[in-house]
């Protein structure tokens, strides 16, 4: 029997090169590698295909079963040769199908078996195999995207000698389309009745997801959650666990994830009722723009499960630490199965604790408030968009409070910044100022090396003490506090008024005789001891007074009254580095040494005239 042999041929999409024999039995193709083989018996033979494609040319056999395989690598001259050899042994015509070569990137997708082809003037442009199809998702209205699976058998890492390989490829779709109702959409019946309209991008995902089995059983189900609430991406899905992969079904978003792909495992309490179970995906998944590389799924702690894998006692004594049936809470029987099933280990909390005994503290990153979880080799922020950091890739962690100048406000919290040894940095702020402590002897464990760029207690609040003593004296020469001394006023509005002019004046105010000729309005600020003007214009309130408190004079009567603004004033007054403010502001209300006031009525102008004059000798200093 006479064997035709063709070298340095490629099946399907494999970068392995082999040899192809043709013989009257059937075709087979041989790898040089691994030395897999390929055989298609002569009986399965209908149909073959010349194609012209990126590596030479091709031939595309098609099988009785509907399957078809495809041998790439042959040259030109080929086609004589092989065409006779499949009339002779097979009874089997070998098509010559014409490939466009404009480059249009517009023209009309037609789904051929197993194959989606896009043709540009009713000739091939290119053919995508479905079968290779991992996802579709709809990104925005007219958007269809097409991810793929790589061709890496699972646990395998690519060689650098590994070809390229298309990962995503998207489709824009406009328009709408009617899907038919029924196998009598022909008839005269109202659009409504008859179809349903949706649009072109919706109808191709469903035809592809169709086709490419996207979420079809490709195996018998290990197991299956409903309704899991996950937080990245937000949403509830129902979880299908397969030997292989994961599936992902929501209401708008259906995913299909390799266990291959899962590159890490975290089991992180949120709180004392939530627990954190995320994926970290090497291959991440999307929504529309929006990439996410963690699934952060959350359990409530007290939730139970009773649960039983559909799985033969062999098949589990495969994996390590899975068990056949599972009553237990709901977090630790789906852990466990991940944990079994991707054939990573689970990585916990850690030894940190903040100071509520929690493994995370509370902080944010730009605007995106957070949990920050400091783990044995991780950084963990864990939000809407998680960012991982590892240890070993921190050059120096940076302690600062940038808002120390705001007063008692920053003095709660503090910020974090951390600086990798690849450049990007990180900062994360309002983070509670007792957590500073754990926080800095975790980092001294690790052995990172650390910078304190915080503010020192002493000097955060002196500085809000300073702050508080301008206030204050501001507040003081303004005139702002006397409402509280000036209760039982016979006319509020004539002395807010005359105050309001005091006020503006104060460094020069006219003289205690201008003011008695006025009415006995007050005309001098209160912090500056001149409250004897308001009393000797009104004789019978400070009578009133008086007699409450004989044993006292009038100076301890205007001290009792400026009690309360001064204590509001000396509150924040432990620091001495403003002397001559607080004097200015504070020493006024001091001055006791004024005995000659008590007859009012009679030495009223004496005595107002000796207050005005002190006040101008100390502004003037």
């Amino acid at each position: 029997m006479s064997t035709t042999q063709f070298d340095k041929i490629y099946h399907g999409l494999s970068p392995e090169v082999g040899k192809f024999r043709v013989a009257n039995s059937g075709m087979a193709w041989k790898g040089e590698e691994n030395e897999k083989v390929v055989a298609l018996p002569s009986g399965d033979i209908k149909w073959a295909q010349w194609f012209r494609v990126a590596r030479n040319f091709q031939l595309r056999v098609g099988l009785k079963d509907r399957r078809r395989e495809t041998f790439d690598g042959f040259m030109r001259e080929d086609h004589d040769k092989l065409a006779s050899l499949l009339k002779q042994y097979f009874a089997v015509a070998l098509e010559v199908k014409d490939v466009t070569f404009k480059g249009w990137n517009w023209g009309v997708t037609d789904i051929q078996g197993q194959d989606l082809a896009f043709l540009v003037s009713n000739k091939t442009a290119f053919e995508l195999p479905l079968n290779q199809v991992a996802n579709s998702n709809i990104a925005g209205k007219t958007e269809v995207s097409l991810e793929f699976a790589s061709s890496l058998s699972a646990g395998k890492k690519s060689s650098r000698n590994a070809p390229d390989e298309m990962t995503e490829i998207r489709f824009y779709v406009p328009g709408t389309h009617v899907r038919a109702r029924g196998s009598d959409a022909g008839s005269q019946k109202s659009d409504d009745e008859e179809g349903e309209e949706m649009s072109a991008a919706q109808a191709f995902h469903d035809a592809i997801k169709e086709k490419a089995e996207i979420g079809q059983v490709a195996g018998d189900l290990v197991l299956s959650f409903e309704e899991v609430l996950v937080l990245t991406p937000r949403g509830r899905y129902d979880l299908d666990m397969f030997i292989d992969f994961l599936r992902l079904r929501g209401k708008t978003y259906d995913y299909k994830i390799l266990y291959s792909s899962i590159s890490k495992l975290f089991l992180l309490p949120k709180d004392d009722q939530h627990v954190l179970f995320i994926l970290g995906l090497s291959t991440p998944i999307r929504q529309g723009q929006t990439r996410y590389q963690y699934l952060v799924m959350q359990f409530a702690r007290e939730e139970e499960t009773t649960a039983e894998l559909n799985m033969s006692e062999e098949d589990i004594a495969k994996y390590d630490k899975l068990k056949k049936h599972y009553e237990d809470p709901t977090f630790e029987v789906v852990s466990g199965v991940f944990r079994a099933l991707s054939k990573k280990k689970i990585i916990g909390s850690g030894a940190f604790q903040s100071r509520g005994g929690h493994p995370g503290i509370k902080a944010n990153f730009k605007a995106v408030q957070g949990d920050l979880f400091m783990l044995e080799k991780y950084i963990f922020f864990v939000s809407k968009q998680p960012m991982l950091i590892e240890l070993s890739d921190i050059h120096q962690c940076v302690f600062s409070r940038v808002g120390a100048g705001v007063g008692a406000t920053a003095a709660r919290t503090f910020d974090l910044k951390i600086i990798t040894k690849g450049g990007p940095e990180f900062t994360f702020t309002s983070i509670n100022k007792e957590e500073h402590e754990p926080v800095e002897s975790y980092l001294k464990d690790k052995k990172i090396k650390l910078k304190n760029e915080m503010v020192p207690d002493v000097d955060l609040l002196a500085a809000g003490a300073g702050d508080s003593d301008e206030e204050m004296q501001s507040v003081a020469s303004s005139g702002d506090e006397r409402p509280r001394p000036r209760v039982g006023g016979d006319d509020d509005d004539s002395e807010e008024d005359e105050d309001f002019e005091a006020s503006s004046s104060d460094e020069g105010s006219p003289t205690e005789s201008e003011s008695d000729s006025s009415g006995g309005g007050v005309t001098a600020s209160d912090a500056s001891g001149d409250r004897e003007l308001a009393k000797g214009s009104k004789p019978k309130k400070l009578s009133k007074k008086k007699a409450k408190t004989k044993e006292k004079g009038s100076d301890d009567e205007e001290e009792g009254e400026d009690e309360k603004p001064k204590k509001a004033a000396a509150k924040p007054k432990p620091k001495p580095a403003k002397p001559k403010k607080d004097d200015d502001a504070m020493d006024v209300d001091d001055e006791k040494p004024r005995p000659k006031p008590k007859p009012k009525l009679k030495s009223t102008t004496k005595e107002d005239e000796d207050g005005p004059v002190k006040k101008k000798q100390k502004i003037s200093t």
